[in-house]
């Protein structure tokens, strides 16, 4: 756990074109207002949705199964509204990363703070549970210009990719601090010292860290993580979701916390948090993160769902 430091390696010349390639991608989030941005965005995910590439299918199949008395024709609407998503998603994290405070608060509605702000009063940690819809960035992003919030960073081939990522989650608030993924003693460290982390436990980790419980009916590979990081750092698990509004407003909804609801063991607390998942997806299935391999660990005997 730690701030982010510049490493001079970066200014190698091979790292030059990547450099560039950030340095447009600052232009173009700066120079365009966020309805451009938008636009741009449905039109990536209509591409995508014709040139039916990989992730497309991967879409189009998680919806299948999480809502198969969908008509056939709806479904279809759904998968080209989550890769229309998808696509304002990209432009979304250069918002996130490189936008002025000023800028990034006037797009977005704060509801339920006070649930967070009644935890970190009593110097207590947060394991703030996000859920992968596709603006969790750029909310991250925003909450952060009100509270300090630890955030995560996964490890990148591209040096400079992964130095621009870990600084534009944290750079916003002089007290949050970046923790490598899978870190889990740096986790625990952070909220024992009464910090808030930002994790999402809603994707596919394996069967290691993992129990099946029920997601849309479907026996789901779920991470057992939330309920033991809060016991191990005495810390609540306050869950929050940003929804896009419009064409160029979010919505930042912050619950009030799950932590009475586990630690009646790792299934049961699995089912809770898919429970709460799955209820917000219902909301705004079209923003959710269905390009997620999400069912990709089967119980044993059991055959692939992809």
């Amino acid at each position: 756990m730690s701030r982010v430091k510049f490493q001079k390696k970066l200014l190698h010349p091979r790292y030059w074109l990547s450099w560039f390639g950030m340095l447009l991608w600052w232009l173009f989030v700066q120079l365009l207002p966020l309805s451009a941005q938008f636009f741009l965005g449905n039109k990536l995910g209509d591409l995508l949705v014709k040139l039916n590439v990989s992730r497309t299918r991967i879409a189009r199949r998680n919806i299948e199964v999480c809502f198969p008395g969908m008509p056939q024709n709806e479904q279809e609407n759904l998968v080209r509204g989550t890769l229309r998503a998808t696509g304002i998603g990209v432009f979304e994290s250069g918002a996130a990363w490189f936008w002025p405070n000023w800028r990034l608060r006037r797009h977005f509605e704060l509801k339920g703070y006070e649930h967070l702000k009644a935890v970190e009063d009593r110097h207590q940690g947060v394991l703030f549970m996000g859920i992968h819809f596709t603006p969790i960035e750029i909310g991250a992003a925003c909450v952060n210009t009100a509270t300090s919030i630890d955030g995560f960073y996964r490890p990148h081939t591209n040096a400079v990719y992964e130095y621009v990522q870990a600084l534009g989650r944290i750079w916003r608030n002089k007290k949050s601090q970046v923790i490598p993924n899978g870190d889990v003693r740096g986790i625990v460290k952070a909220l024992r010292q009464g910090r808030t982390v930002n994790y999402a436990p809603d994707q596919d980790y394996g069967k290691r860290r993992s129990v099946f419980a029920p997601f849309f009916g479907i026996q789901t590979a779920t991470v057992k993580a939330p309920a033991q990081l809060a016991k191990a750092g005495n810390a609540e698990v306050v869950p929050w979701v940003t929804r896009r509004i419009g064409s160029n407003q979010y919505e930042i909804e912050i619950y009030p916390p799950l932590t009475s609801q586990l630690g009646k063991g790792d299934e049961a607390d699995a089912a809770v948090i898919n429970a709460f998942v799955e209820a917000r997806v219902r909301e705004c299935p079209e923003q959710y993160l269905w390009v997620h391999r999400r069912f990709k660990t089967r119980p044993d005997g059991e055959a692939s769902l992809y």
